[in-house]
């Protein structure tokens, strides 16, 4: 099992104020900040940014992917349509998709420094 994941950042100011909107779709809000790191979650930080000044932008088929799973598909729409308005890139938009595990739900978008974060939602026959 997962506890957490971070990304690297090139911009922290700029991915914190990205994440922290594009975040709060899906209900994770910012909880822990520290000089070089910032973490978001429901209860404990899940998931971080991590400050990396000196990185190269990446090139989108190479940056981390981060999938999150949510409960609903307009959670999964809400969190597509606030990282584009953020200034994210589309890298898949919501709908209906086919994984290891069955049909899915999801989206797929790019952060600043060209990470994937995907986030979906699974019919309730799986997800339970």
């Amino acid at each position: 099992m997962i506890d957490h994941v971070s990304v690297p950042v090139s911009n922290l100011a700029l991915s914190r104020a990205f994440y922290g909107t594009v975040l709060s779709a899906i209900g994770l809000n910012e909880l822990v900040s520290r000089q070089s790191t910032v973490g978001y979650g429901k209860k404990y930080p899940e998931f971080w940014i991590n400050a990396r000044p000196q990185m190269k932008p990446i090139d989108r088929n190479y940056g981390a992917h981060v999938c999150l799973r949510t409960a609903s598909e307009a959670v999964v729409i809400a969190f597509h349509q606030t990282a584009i308005e953020q200034g994210g890139g589309d890298a898949g938009t919501p709908g209906p998709r086919t994984a290891a595990l069955g049909p899915y739900f999801g989206a797929f978008i790019f952060d600043p420094d060209g990470n994937k974060i995907e986030v979906l939602t699974f019919p309730r026959a799986i997800s339970e």
